[in-house]
């Protein structure tokens, strides 16, 4: 079994198209050590996953009344809130930029697709991140820096 960076799960090299047997096998996904595995009572199996298992495909923003959180959907229908059980974090692509992950549960994290990026950069402040000045979104009583303040200054 495979899952695409796109968040298409494969099965001898087929897409599964049921979205209720992606669920399923969703809610059996961890992450040993050293690989991804689907986890039922008799066995582990071995799953070869691309980037991240998931893809945050929708994100909604709470008012500071309903706890400042930014809200994200996954395509298997988790909701999750960036917090500090679920943070935020931003890695350096390979082509340059940053690609931004949502971790969902136990190491297992979600990539937020591009037009939430940018919907995360819309709303994102300069704060003082470990001595330093850093450009970032909050959530959840959280600062989740993406890249150094002075790295960006002049876009």
């Amino acid at each position: 079994m495979r899952i695409a960076a796109d968040g298409t799960w494969f099965y001898g090299g087929t897409p599964i198209g049921r979205p209720a047997l992606v669920k399923l096998f969703a809610s059996i996904l961890r992450k040993d050590a050293e690989r991804h595995v689907l986890v039922t009572p008799v066995e582990r199996v071995g799953i070869r996953v691309d980037d991240a298992p998931f893809v945050a495909v929708e994100m909604a923003t709470e008012t500071e009344e309903d706890g400042g959180r930014l809200v994200f959907r996954t395509n298997v229908d988790d909701v999750v809130a960036a917090d500090a059980d679920h943070p935020l974090r931003f890695d350096r692509a390979a082509a340059g930029g940053l690609k931004p992950y949502l971790r969902v549960r136990g190491d297992l994290w979600a990539l937020v697709k591009r037009a939430l990026y940018y919907d995360l950069v819309a709303l994102g402040e300069t704060a003082t991140h470990e001595g330093e000045a850093w450009f970032g979104v909050r959530s959840g009583g959280q600062f989740f820096p993406m890249a150094r303040a002075d790295e960006i200054d002049g876009l």
